[in-house]
């Protein structure tokens, strides 16, 4: 009996699980893989560091940021999920691609066993925002898919504005001889 239960706790133990960062957008918490994540700053941090951007074709990035010689697209997160506008406090910096993410708190870390495939009920761009959802504490929380924030037309278009933002910088740089 006493091995029977030792065999029970090693396989509880083993099964694989995926660190999560809970966060918050407004009153909506989110969950992403904490590898996904390359960083959290403070916007204050980044403040002096951001570039205005105004591309009304992209109306949810207002800003980019050059960390590491890469440039990061700013995301407002209540823009992308069509939230309650409020006054972000953190960025979070996405590894892999070139993607930060205001959000306005972290709830914590949480580690998971798995994530559920979303129902039908989610339809269109939804699709391509969540992994799927996760059981936590008695809430069903979504977890978000850091690819979803930006399609490949918004990496081009916003590309495109970045480098004429970079050329009237460099023009207005030059020093006439």
């Amino acid at each position: 009996m006493k091995i029977a239960a030792q065999d029970a706790t090693k396989s509880r133990r083993s099964r694989s699980t995926e660190a999560v960062i809970l966060f918050c957008i407004g009153t909506q918490t989110f969950a992403i893989a904490a590898d996904a994540v390359q960083e959290i700053r403070s916007t204050d941090s980044l403040a002096t560091a951001a570039i205005e951007m105004e591309l009304a074709e992209v109306p949810k990035v207002r800003h980019l940021v050059e960390r590491s010689h890469r440039t990061y697209y700013v995301v407002s997160g209540c823009a992308h999920f069509g939230l309650r506008v409020t006054r972000p406090t953190l960025v979070l910096i996405l590894r892999q691609i070139r993607t930060a993410v205001l959000v306005d708190s972290i709830e914590r870390m949480a580690d998971i066993a798995q994530v559920h495939a979303l129902p039908q009920a989610f339809q269109g761009e939804e699709r391509e925002w969540y992994r799927g959802l996760i059981y936590l504490e008695d809430r069903v929380l979504p977890v978000i898919r850091p690819e979803g924030f930006l399609t490949p037309q918004e990496f081009a278009r916003l590309d495109h504005a970045s480098k004429a933002i970079e050329a009237r910088h460099e023009m207005e740089g030059a020093v006439p001889s």
